[in-house]
């Protein structure tokens, strides 16, 4: 079976730990991965540090034939300029950084984590755990499903949906939910209150309580007005997102894992390897492996397993490399407005697309998309920037729905203070400029930049 990561699931029980290393290592920024590696260096004396940048001449020792010792087949194992890890050449390339916010998810995925160690799981089940908890987005919900998740790793969707049960009852509270009503209902059992009115109407009909008033919510659950009101007041008290910004880290500089260069019609993609260490296979303790050497055997079997261990870092490190410049290379090509003329040429864009191009799954695209950072001819960005739904215009064209919530914006700052535009309003002039959609998708839009209501947006002057 065909994994994102080009892996074949053949000894589930064998390979599921080196697959949950590879899948980590894909989702981690570049700063997290320096120390990820740092770690492992730290931790297994097979792995050292190149100091130098320059080519390094590897030799490689034929093992001896006979005797009774297994042979350690060291091609398998040592890695050269050409087929390991190595950085990228120098070059004339100057590094872009900003001050942004933090990415929340590494707070946010140690607190869980912190959790998670804390049940007697087993092996198994921990390492679907942390898998679950990988893919959890800074404000708390999941963003894969449980039968990509099971694809992935090979196992059953009832063993992923039962540690995800457990997950959602950590604090915060709903966390792993995959949407507002199942992180809403995880919230009001563990208050214990699944026999409420407000159980009921969130059960029932949270897609449609932006759009009636109490005296509605009444008359349709068959409720008086009071116990309605009672309802919906627990409902408000919840939070709407788990982990409702308490995970915000503070200011840090971004540093983009991709850099693009523009040779004359061409983009070239660039993997940032500034901050990763060089690696390589220590040559020393081949002779601690070789037949005939009088170490012990508990000594060459913890040789041997450091040994798998350090080829699967450098396997892992090397498929996040290529997976990535592929990803963005496909990017490049779908988006080519964008790094011609900027960001008003946004085009729509879906991560199924990206993966149809590269043969890949989407939660693969997903995992190099989020928190991860490219510099461009026009800044730095969020990998993630580049997708995005679409709204067809009059004219046939496309417009993305980046470039649908900036005209959005720029209706509302428009507006007079003392009689803001209502969404209706805003439907109206959008319309009137050829761009299609409905009603309701403005509020959607209006909701997700965090802009008020027109009642709330309201000033006397």
């Amino acid at each position: 079976m065909k994994l994102g990561l080009g892996l074949n699931v053949q000894l589930r029980q064998t390979l599921a730990p080196q697959l949950i290393q590879s899948l980590k290592m894909l989702q981690m920024p570049v700063l997290k991965l320096e120390q990820t590696i740092r770690m492992e260096l730290a931790t297994n004396p097979l792995l050292e540090e190149i100091e130098e940048l320059e080519a390094e001449q590897e030799s490689t020792d034929e093992t001896e034939s006979d005797g009774d010792s297994e042979p350690v087949d060291w091609e398998d194992y040592l890695f050269d300029d050409e087929e390991g890890y190595k950085v990228r050449e120098q070059r004339e390339q100057v590094e872009d950084r900003f001050e942004g916010t933090a990415s929340q998810q590494s707070n946010l995925y140690q607190h869980i984590i912190e959790q998670l160690s804390f049940l007697k799981l087993s092996e198994e089940d921990h390492l679907i755990g942390e898998y679950i908890v990988g893919n959890i987005a800074p404000d708390g919900y999941l963003t894969i499903s449980v039968p990509e998740m099971a694809t992935e790793l090979s196992i059953e969707s009832a063993k992923i949906e039962n540690v995800l049960m457990m997950i959602q009852r950590f604090d915060p509270l709903g966390v792993g939910s995959r949407n507002l009503r199942e992180s809403l209902l995880t919230q009001l059992r563990e208050k214990s209150l699944e026999h409420t009115l407000a159980y009921r109407i969130v059960d029932e009909h949270i897609n449609e309580l932006d759009r009636k008033s109490i005296l509605q919510v009444a008359k349709l659950m068959g409720v008086p007005v009071e116990k309605a009101q009672q309802a919906m007041n627990i409902i408000k008290s919840l939070s709407p997102t788990p982990a409702h910004g308490r995970f915000d880290a503070a200011a840090m500089p971004v540093v983009p894992d991709l850099i693009i260069e523009r040779f004359g019609d061409e983009y070239i993609v660039i993997h940032n390897d500034s901050y990763v260490p060089r690696l390589r296979i220590n040559n020393n303790y081949r002779n601690l492996v070789k037949r005939g050497n009088k170490s012990s055997a508990e000594t060459k079997t913890y040789i041997k397993q450091k040994l798998e261990q350090a080829r699967w870092l450098l396997n892992s490190i090397n498929q996040r490399r290529s997976t990535m410049i592929r990803v963005m290379d496909a990017i490049i090509q779908k988006q080519k407005g964008f790094f011609e003329q900027g960001p008003a040429f946004l085009k729509p864009l879906i991560m199924e697309d990206i993966a149809r191009e590269v043969d890949m799954n989407v939660a693969t695209i997903s995992r190099v998309s989020n928190s991860k950072y490219v510099q461009t001819p026009f800044g730095v960005y969020e990998i993630k920037y580049f997708f995005n739904s679409g709204i067809s215009k009059d004219n046939g064209e496309d417009m993305s729905k980046r470039s649908v919530k900036q005209r959005i914006q720029e209706i509302i700052k428009a507006e007079p203070l003392d009689k803001p535009f209502s969404d209706q309003e805003i439907f109206r002039r959008l319309n009137d400029e050829g761009i299609r959609m409905a009603r309701r998708t403005v509020t959607k839009y209006r909701e997700e930049m965090k802009i008020q209501p027109a009642r709330l947006r309201k000033r006397v002057t």
